[in-house]
């Protein structure tokens, strides 16, 4: 959690509901507004010339979108923002996103915080789609997921992705992403239980 709930309620935020598929703002919109998930997943994609998608980020509960460019004067998005499931997300004007930010630096502190850590995450990314290897693509992801972690016992943490999304994020197909989770359960990497990744 970025900003908490009852902060965001309390200088105005309002609450808006979406159902799968429906966007939360699209390439190209100017950033009013500050985004924060209460609950469901939000993908963060765009389409190339034949129209298929390329995923940047899945986000989920307690996460901002989009919030790097309310920074930013003249800069449209550069990406959509999907709903993936039916989610519940805060909205706040900019402007009183920023007086916020202004009359609290310790949430001004855990702003900066989670912008370092999602530039980190797109050079990991970055770092993910240069790799050959797809066990090795695949672990650098869950390596990256459960660093913003408590515990971190093997095994303790749970994917929170599904075998597809982990397959858009590393740039697989799904059928080689299955076939490599099985062979990381094989190697100890990984367990599988109900389905479920647990790192």
């Amino acid at each position: 959690m970025i900003i908490n709930e009852f902060i965001l309620e309390s200088v105005g935020a309002t609450i808006e509901h979406y159902q799968p598929g429906d966007f939360i703002f699209s390439e190209d919109d100017t950033p009013k507004y500050y985004y924060q998930i209460i609950n469901g997943k939000v993908k963060l994609n765009n389409y190339n010339s034949e129209g298929k998608e390329i995923l940047q980020s899945i986000l989920q509960y307690g996460e901002s979108i989009g919030e790097s460019l309310l920074f930013m004067d003249e800069h449209t998005y550069p990406v959509n923002a999907v709903a993936i499931n039916r989610c519940k997300i805060f909205k706040l004007r900019k402007s009183a996103f920023f007086d916020l930010l202004e009359k609290n630096p310790s949430i001004n502190m855990e702003m900066n915080r989670h912008l370092s850590q999602v530039l980190y995450y797109k050079q990991v990314m970055g770092q993910i789609l240069c790799m050959h290897k797809p066990i090795v693509k695949i672990k650098k992801l869950l390596d990256f997921l459960k660093s913003t972690q408590i515990k971190k016992d093997s095994f303790t943490f749970q994917i929170p992705l599904t075998r597809q999304e982990i397959a858009n994020l590393t740039g697989l197909c799904v059928e080689t992403t299955i076939r490599a989770v099985k062979e990381m359960e094989k190697q100890n990497i990984v367990k599988i239980r109900e389905r479920k990744i647990l790192y």
